[in-house]
């Protein structure tokens, strides 16, 4: 019987931080994760449970290993294992830590067998175990497929119950894709040829406990850097798993540490599905609020939106909710009030066409093509009083950029070149930069400026190539090619709107691409899309909204990113005690 009074309270102290760690964690974006790695690192470095100086220490077992390996030998019953290799001695310098008093460490092949064979009768069943049945991350339930061993035996993976097994190619060993055979039909078993194996012939390891090793993310991002091979197919080679060290504690320490590393790790997966349960819950009532905002007329949901901020407003997800759903109520009529006095959107038009008109004759723009009137079972909703339904085309007037050449097709265009050529990754990139295309990678010569165009600073660009339907302003007068296209409204507030509708567009445009690998949308699919077009003055009052919430959007995001970086700091300053 043990004598428990003798043990040493060396981990006390680590348990009472650890306890702080939970609280601590659930608060932190990846604090369970981390909680997690911080349990399988204590554990292997003999912080996680009481020594017992009464067990036997690991020496002991390695005299046992030894005397069996010795006594197989001279009988001739060793276990087929291949040619046996000696294996070099532990130098002080590859020592990593110091150990617990009674902990040795140890290369893996000499207390156990790696990647053994199974010997079995033809008419016998075993289990089949391909990759995808074996569990990823802290699991280590497998499943399997029962078949005759005649079917399965030559070219695969062997294995047997108690077996370890570790997945030793990318991306399944950086998944932790690991567990521990048990439960195979006759208690055999073979898979995929991926597998790296560790048979416990000796009984020196508590399997569970070499598991929790291999899965710590501590071994695996070491191990990493080891992998062979190509850079889509790199895997652990075989000398590197069977060399490495792995610190050996006496038997009963190892299994008081598997039983606290359970007990620890049920702890965490309580902790997660709360944590997503509450974040469901948040998720849940967030959606509620923003359909209140599509179904109540009277904008009456803002209220309740702007009222539970804090709660609501916890994660950026639902920070993103809440932008896409601006955009969307701006572009039906629901952001602002309306206001009777303001002249109806049908009194815009005829300015629009008559601001057309002016930019033909002064070459500016192409003499527009009619297009077709709107069918009634077009209309997707009822718009405002005062609004009109309009092809986007008759809002304003789309030019396709000019520039034919890339800067690799002919560089004595660009040779030396000072003006600006704005291409489609350029229009991506201005999301980072409050919509404002600001820098570019190409410059056009005096020569090169010949066969472009070189547009205004504030003009709306679209993309309908590689990314489609991007946007952006013009942050510098530029050139771009014809892969983007600029639109000309009569009124800056009118092409922020469109930039809006664009956005909110953008997924139903991406539809029109074909599925080849340069996507790109015609131009006149875009000048033919139903615009719901607001009276001026609206228009100035929904851009101003517009501006005003999506800078509390970014207060929001600021707010975020300021709570999780004090949690992430609390934790790793927590942490950092034990």
């Amino acid at each position: 019987m043990t004598d428990k009074t003798n043990f040493v309270p060396s981990c006390l102290r680590v348990s009472d931080l650890l306890e702080q760690h939970f609280d601590t964690a659930f608060a932190a974006p990846d604090g369970v994760a981390k909680l997690r790695e911080l349990i399988l690192t204590l554990a292997m470095q003999g912080k996680l449970v009481e020594q017992n100086p009464n067990d036997p220490p690991a020496s002991e077992l390695l005299k046992e290993i030894e005397a069996e390996k010795k006594r197989a030998s001279h009988e001739g019953t060793k276990a087929r294992r291949g040619k046996e290799k000696k294996l070099p001695q532990i130098k002080p310098e590859e020592v990593p830590y110091q150990l617990p008093q009674g902990w040795e460490w140890v290369r893996l092949g000499e207390i156990g067998i790696i990647n053994p064979r199974n010997d079995a009768m033809e008419s016998e069943f075993a289990g089949f175990v391909p990759m995808p049945l074996i569990p990823e991350g802290y699991s280590d339930k497998h499943q399997f497929e029962e078949r005759p061993w005649s079917e399965i035996k030559k070219g695969y993976t062997h294995f047997a119950d108690g077996d370890v097994g570790m997945a030793k190619i990318t991306p399944c060993f950086e998944n932790a894709k690991s567990c521990v055979f048990s439960g195979l039909p006759n208690g055999i078993g073979a898979g995929t040829t991926e597998l790296h194996i560790f048979r416990n012939s000796f009984n020196s390891v508590a399997p569970r406990f070499l598991l929790y090793y291999l899965k710590n993310p501590n071994y695996i991002s070491r191990a990493v850097p080891k992998m062979t091979g190509s850079a889509g197919q790199k895997r652990v080679p075989t000398p590197y798993f069977t060399e490495q060290l792995f610190p050996l504690p006496p038997l009963s320490e190892q299994h008081r540490i598997v039983a606290r590393i359970d007990q620890l790790m049920a702890r965490c997966d309580a902790l997660e599905k709360l944590r997503k349960e509450r974040e469901e819950k948040r998720l849940a009532v967030h959606a509620a609020a923003i359909k209140q905002l599509f179904d109540a007329p009277n904008g009456s949901a803002w209220g309740f939106i702007q009222q539970h901020f804090g709660a609501l407003y916890t994660v950026k997800e639902n920070v993103a909710e809440l932008r896409k759903a601006i955009l969307q109520l701006a572009v039906m009529g629901r952001l602002v009030p309306q206001d009777p006095n303001d002249p109806p959107a049908s009194e815009l038009l005829k300015e629009i066409e008559a601001e057309k008109q002016r930019l033909v004759k002064a070459g500016k723009i192409k003499k527009p093509k009619p297009l077709p009137p709107i069918k009634s079972e077009e209309v997707p909703y009822q718009l405002p009083q005062g609004w009109e339904w309009v092809r986007l085309g008759d809002a304003g007037a789309f030019e396709r950029g000019k520039s034919k050449h890339r800067p690799r097709n002919d560089k004595r265009l660009f040779e030396h070149g000072t003006y600006p050529f704005v291409q489609t990754g350029d229009v991506s990139r201005s999301k980072t930069t409050e919509n404002q295309i600001l820098t570019c990678n190409s410059y056009y010569n005096d020569f090169g400026l010949k066969q472009s165009r070189l547009w205004e600073k504030g003009t709306l660009c679209i993309t309908i190539a590689a990314n489609i339907a991007e946007t952006g302003f013009l942050g510098m007068d530029a050139c771009f090619p014809d892969s983007v296209v600029a639109f000309l409204g009569i009124d800056k507030s009118l092409e922020k709107l469109v930039k809006v509708f664009i956005d909110v567009a953008k997924g139903d445009l991406e539809h029109f691409a074909p599925s080849t690998a340069q996507k790109n949308i015609n131009l006149g699919i875009i000048n033919e899309l139903l615009f719901p077009l607001p009276p001026l003055p609206e228009q100035h009052r929904i851009v101003a909204r517009i501006d005003q919430l999506m800078a509390q959007c970014d207060t929001l995001d600021q707010q975020i990113d300021a709570a999780t970086g004090k949690q992430t700091e609390l934790l790793n300053a927590v942490m950092a005690q034990v």
